[in-house]
């Protein structure tokens, strides 16, 4: 599909991943929500953010609306679109953005600061005719919130008070299935990354060192860099120790090899439990916590050597303050 129209899309896009960054860059930047918005959206269109889920193009207007407030001048620079299926069925990709602006507007982060800020954000957009109509989007809330120096467990709380709990923070009980059914493609690639992350959480954690690069390079929620496979071991057991009796799912993968580039892999999983461990979440609460999380991977000849991989702090946080009330 590169160099080529995409077939029911607006000729101007020469494969999927471009329309997909026009989108971000039209939308955010560009602030075209009057005209452009109601023709990329499908009215119906389903945007399931970790914080919440909204319907229509009027609620991703208003979920746009309220960042831009907090963050008038942001942009979006598309780091990688990780895709697959065919403009006949539609297609899903898994976009990874890195956010970046200055908090210059009162809003829901509090009054404006004047500080810079840069986060990352991992979306993955279904559309068929030129048009979104199922969106699962992950954004790292925690690394905004630190950056401006404010706790995310109280920016939480206050949440969870004002939360609207029929559509707020977003769990299976509240979604609404979409036109979208699939479950990505058979690329290898995509399967072993699966199946890495699926044994890691089923507490293999030799699969760790034994399948990451040394000198791997890993972005992980709250804006944290780190390298080398026992800083992956950290996060990821940080997490599972948080809800040892969860099931971990994994919704959807998808593996790419293209020129010039790296084999990639995306995935979309949740975990699904009680938050009844010690980990990154502090004492356990018994709260019942759906975390939406997010990854990509590329791969080298010594292994896995980048990953991303987000969940929202906040949204799994706001769960544990409802509960505790």
């Amino acid at each position: 599909m590169k160099g080529n129209a995409v077939k029911g899309f607006d000729p101007r896009f020469k494969d999927y991943p471009d329309y997909l960054m026009a989108v971000s860059r039209e939308i955010w930047e560009e602030r075209r929500l009057a005209g452009r918005l109601a023709e990329l959206y499908h009215p119906q269109v389903t945007l399931r953010d970790a914080s919440g889920i909204v319907h229509g193009d009027a609620g991703v207007a208003g979920s746009v609306l309220s960042m831009l407030a907090a963050l008038p001048g942001m942009r979006l620079l598309s780091e990688d679109v990780i895709w697959s299926g065919t403009p006949q069925v539609g297609m899903l990709g898994s976009q990874r953005v890195l956010a970046q602006g200055r908090h210059s507007g009162a809003g829901i982060f509090g009054p404006a600061t004047g500080r810079p800020l840069s986060w990352r954000m991992l979306t993955d957009s279904y559309a068929k005719d030129n048009r979104i109509s199922d969106v699962w989007q992950v954004v790292d809330t925690g690394a905004i919130l630190s950056q401006l120096g404010l706790d995310p467990a109280e920016w939480a709380s206050r949440r969870a008070a004002e939360a609207d709990p029929e559509t707020q923070p977003f769990r299976p009980a509240i979604d609404d299935p979409g036109p979208y059914t699939g479950q990505g493609n058979d690329n290898h690639w995509g399967t072993a990354f699966a199946d890495l992350l699926d044994h890691v959480m089923q507490g293999a954690w030799s699969a760790i060192p034994d399948q990451y690069d040394r000198a791997c390079t890993l972005a992980y929620s709250g804006g944290t860099t780190a390298h080398a496979p026992d800083a992956a071991e950290a996060f990821w057991l940080g997490l599972r120790a948080s809800f040892p009796s969860a099931t971990f799912t994994i919704h959807h993968r998808i593996g790419m090899e293209e020129p010039l580039l790296p084999p990639r892999a995306a995935i979309r999983w949740s975990l699904q439990g009680r938050h009844d461990g010690w980990g990154a979440f502090g004492a356990p609460s018994g709260a019942e916590v759906h975390v939406m999380g997010i990854s990509h991977a590329e791969f080298g000849p010594w292994g896995l050597r980048r990953e991303f991989t987000l969940y929202d702090e906040t949204a799994i946080r706001m769960q544990i303050a409802a509960h505790r009330g």
